[in-house]
């Protein structure tokens, strides 16, 4: 769902009912809410790097809804499901540049091949921006993880259940067991 409203970053904040969105082309992007078993998987994320950052710091563990501005030519900002991040924070503003780490875990709309190309552009836009490392979480695959390094776009390596993942070298010394995912 798409809205011609003024893109700008302030058009962020007044995002009806402060749900989700991001700028794309010009335009602030509606994202629908998630369904609670990514909710979860997602929140598994966020939780196992808060307790990365309070045993070991050097970045930020930040959830769901968190935006990130950017300076990209067909994007001002992302809002992925759970991140690391390594600039500083100030004050009740979005976070200025990409996460180091973004996991994007795929909804009930997130599939098919339109749906895969999306994901492939927006992981492009990621590493255009700076991340490192992106995730692709598939709750219905056997390759629950694909991890997407800026290194090596296209050749992501892969983690299935009962496999330790991990967002090397963005989050340095994590690891996550898959099947949290599914708790």
């Amino acid at each position: 769902m798409t809205t011609r409203t003024s893109a700008t970053i302030e058009a962020l904040h007044r995002v009806p009912e402060n749900g989700k969105a991001e700028i794309v082309d010009g335009e602030v992007v509606l994202m629908s809410p998630t369904g609670a078993r990514p909710g979860r998987a997602a929140m598994a994320i966020a939780s196992s790097l808060r307790g990365h950052e309070r045993r070991y710091g050097n970045g930020y563990a930040l959830g769901d809804n968190v935006g990130f501005l950017v300076h990209l030519p067909r994007r001002q900002s992302f809002s992925p499901d759970a991140a690391w991040y390594t600039g500083r924070l100030e004050g009740l503003d979005f976070a200025e540049g990409a996460p180091a780490f973004a996991a994007e875990v795929r909804s009930k709309g997130d599939y098919g091949p339109q749906a895969d190309e999306a994901l492939a552009a927006k992981r492009a836009d990621y590493f255009a921006a700076g991340s490192l490392v992106v995730w692709d979480v598939d709750l219905l695959s056997e390759d629950v993880v694909r991890v997407y390094r800026a290194n090596a776009p296209t050749a992501p390596t892969v983690y299935r259940r009962g496999e330790m993942a991990e967002a090397e070298p963005a989050v340095v010394g994590w690891r996550m067991p898959v099947d949290e995912l599914f708790e």
